[in-house]
């Protein structure tokens, strides 16, 4: 059995709030020196409990802002670690592998929703993603590739937002572990890190033994996204393809997934040029 990980930082226990998950501000440091190590602890626990479940190949692919912050010294010998930045898959780099399941630790809640600790989908600057008229956020973005090459989403982790978000989108199949239960965007209750590593290796362990179905957008796919201000759209309208719908929304449609994340990663990078 193949296993993939996608890491993720803002769904990891503990955390609440970007200065805990921000590796770019010197004032953030120490915080973010703590919080990566529970990131790490966290992907460890994961990797132990697909290893106790049978896999023979675990891909730990590091997705959290640039891709840098899982401590490679620390990360357990049975894990193949992918990290740094820019990746064509970003947080799903490597997907096409040949793998059996996939596992999401630390994710959380797209933008928008409420009580999720720091809400977003993949930047700040994005209001919205839809697939097919339905919300998504980096959960089904990614969730959606897998889907393309047969990978099923076997298991979430994160908070309370997020499992719900996940149970929506994939269904009752999905296992989820949540950690902590926002009190708003930055305020939570949340387990202590250890019980958390204790739940992901247990759960990741039970849920493998499990079949699961892939995550599959019916044909044709329609992408829109909704940006925070309408320079932003002003930019991503410029991608070949991509139509303008109102002021702040573009739109791509397309009968191959692979291609539509491909414009939707394309869209997100022009849309930073401002």
């Amino acid at each position: 059995m193949h296993v993939y990980i996608s890491v993720d930082m803002e769904g990891i226990a503990g955390v609440v709030h970007e200065s805990q998950t921000d590796p770019t501000d010197p004032a953030c440091a120490a915080e973010y020196a703590r919080f990566r190590r529970l990131m790490t602890a966290e992907a460890n626990a994961a990797v132990e409990g697909a290893v106790a479940a049978g896999a023979t190949r675990v891909v730990v692919n590091d997705s959290h802002w640039f891709m840098r912050n899982l401590l490679a010294e620390e990360l357990h010998q049975a894990a193949e670690l992918v990290a740094g930045d820019p990746k064509p898959r970003s947080m799903v780099q490597g997907i096409d592998g040949g793998f059996d399941a996939a596992l999401f630790i630390g994710y959380h809640a797209r933008a928008g929703t409420a009580r999720a600790i720091l809400d977003h989908t993949y930047a700040d600057r994005i209001y919205e993603v839809r697939l097919n008229g339905k919300a998504v956020g980096e959960l089904g973005i990614n969730a959606a590739l897998a889907g393309v090459y047969g990978v099923p989403v076997a298991l979430v982790s994160g908070d309370s937002a997020l499992a719900a978000e996940a149970k929506d989108l994939l269904g009752d199949g999905v296992s989820t572990v949540v950690v902590k239960e926002a009190v708003s965007r930055h305020a939570a209750r949340s387990v202590a890190p250890a019980l958390a590593c204790r739940m992901i290796r247990d759960e990741v362990t039970r849920t493998l033994k499990r079949k699961r179905v892939p995550f599959v957008v019916p044909q044709p796919i329609a992408l829109e996204v909704d940006f925070a201000r309408t320079i932003h759209a002003d930019m991503a309208e410029l991608c070949p393809g991509v139509t303008r719908t109102a002021g702040r929304t573009v739109a791509f449609s397309h009968d191959d997934y692979r291609e539509v994340f491909r414009v939707w990663r394309v869209l997100l990078n022009l849309s930073a040029v401002v």
